[in-house]
C-alpha cells in the first residue's frame, strides 16, 4: 500500500475525509452509490473508456466508477484509482477482492502532489473527487503530467446550492436553525468549489489541457424514502457541514431531519422513490499534445 505524505498539500481535507466524511460514506456506501448512479452511467458514457486503456480515477472511493471502468479497459488495460481516504480505499480493495478483479490498483495518495509516471494514462476521470484540492492549479498541472499527449479527461464536478434540491432544501432549514456558516473564499476546497464553469475552464488551461468542454447536465438524486434522505443531508453535504460547524446538539439535527423529510415528501413518486433535482457540470479535455 502507497501511503499518502506526511506534508500532504491537503491535510485539512485529508483529516475531514479520513476521520469524518469518509467513515459516514463507508457506512452509507450502498445507499449513496444508488442515488448518484446517473452521475456515474453519464460518466461511463461520456469517457469512452475502451480496452486495453490506462485509467486514472481520481477521488474514487468505494469504486463507483472505478470498477465498470476496469470492466470496460478489459484485461489489457488497468485502473489505478487514487483517493486521499483509506476507509473509502479500504471498501475498494474489499470489493477487489472479493469479486477477483486483477486490473485495478487501490493508491492512497494525495493527486494534488503524488508523482504519477509521467504520460501514462489515456484518461482520467473523476465523479465528483477533484473539488477537495488546496491548489486546484497545482493539482491539474500534476494530473495533466500524468496524461499522454491526447490523453482525454471526463469528470462530473457539482454545480451550485440553488440547482441541487438535495441540498438547497436541508440546507435553508438548517441555516434557520443554526444561522449561516462562516464566510468562506467563493473556491475554497470542498463541494462546489468548481460550480463556475469560467474558473474550471481556466484550470483546466493553465493546466494544458485543450478542447476543454464544460456544460450543466440535469439528473436526479435517487432516493429509497424521505427519511433516509434526510439523515444524509443532516451528516453529508452543505448541511451536515453546517451542523457540524455549529456543533449541533441531537435535538437540533432531529428537528432538521424531521423538517426535510417533510419537505422531502413532495417528490415522491407513485414507485415510492424520491427524486430530487439535480445539477453537475460535466467536463471534457483533451492533453494537449
Amino acid at each position: 500500500m502507497i501511503e499518502a505524505s506526511p506534508d500532504s498539500a491537503n491535510a485539512d481535507m485529508r483529516r475531514y475525509w479520513n476521520e469524518v466524511a469518509g467513515p459516514r460514506w463507508v457506512q452509507r456506501a450502498a445507499v449513496q452509490e444508488a442515488r448518484n448512479i446517473e452521475v456515474a452511467e453519464l460518466i461511463l458514457r461520456e469517457a469512452h473508456a475502451t480496452t486495453g486503456e490506462h485509467v486514472l480515477d481520481v477521488g474514487c472511493g468505494p469504486g463507483a466508477t472505478a470498477l465498470p471502468l476496469a470492466a470496460a479497459v478489459g484485461p489489457q488495460g488497468h485502473v489505478t484509482g487514487v483517493d486521499i481516504a483509506e476507509p473509502m480505499l479500504g471498501l475498494l480493495r474489499q470489493r477487489v477482492a472479493d469479486q477477483g478483479i486483477k486490473n485495478i490498483t487501490a493508491l492512497l495518495a494525495d493527486a494534488q502532489v503524488h508523482e504519477f509516471a509521467p504520460a501514462s494514462f489515456d484518461l482520467i476521470t473523476s465523479r465528483f473527487g477533484v473539488m477537495f484540492f488546496a491548489d486546484p492549479f497545482a493539482a491539474f498541472r500534476n494530473l495533466g503530467r500524468a496524461a499522454k499527449p491526447g490523453g482525454r479527461l471526463c469528470m462530473a464536478v457539482w454545480a451550485g446550492i440553488p440547482e441541487n434540491l438535495h441540498w438547497k432544501i436541508p440546507f435553508e432549514i438548517t441555516v434557520r436553525h443554526v444561522g449561516p456558516p462562516k464566510p468562506t473564499p467563493p473556491h475554497a476546497p470542498g463541494p462546489m468549489a468548481f460550480r463556475d464553469p469560467d474558473y474550471l475552464r481556466r484550470i483546466l488551461a493553465e493546466a494544458g489541457f485543450a478542447e476543454i468542454a464544460i456544460e450543466p447536465r440535469a439528473f436526479n438524486v435517487v432516493g429509497r424514502s424521505t427519511t433516509q434522505e434526510a439523515e444524509l443531508a443532516a451528516l453529508m453535504g452543505p448541511a451536515g457541514r453546517l451542523l457540524d460547524e455549529k456543533e449541533a446538539d441531537a435535538e437540533t439535527r432531529r428537528a432538521v431531519m424531521a423538517e426535510t423529510e417533510a419537505a422531502f415528501a413532495a417528490f415522491v413518486g407513485s414507485d415510492g422513490e424520491i427524486r430530487l433535482p439535480g445539477m453537475i457540470l460535466l467536463a471534457r479535455a483533451r492533453r494537449a499534445r
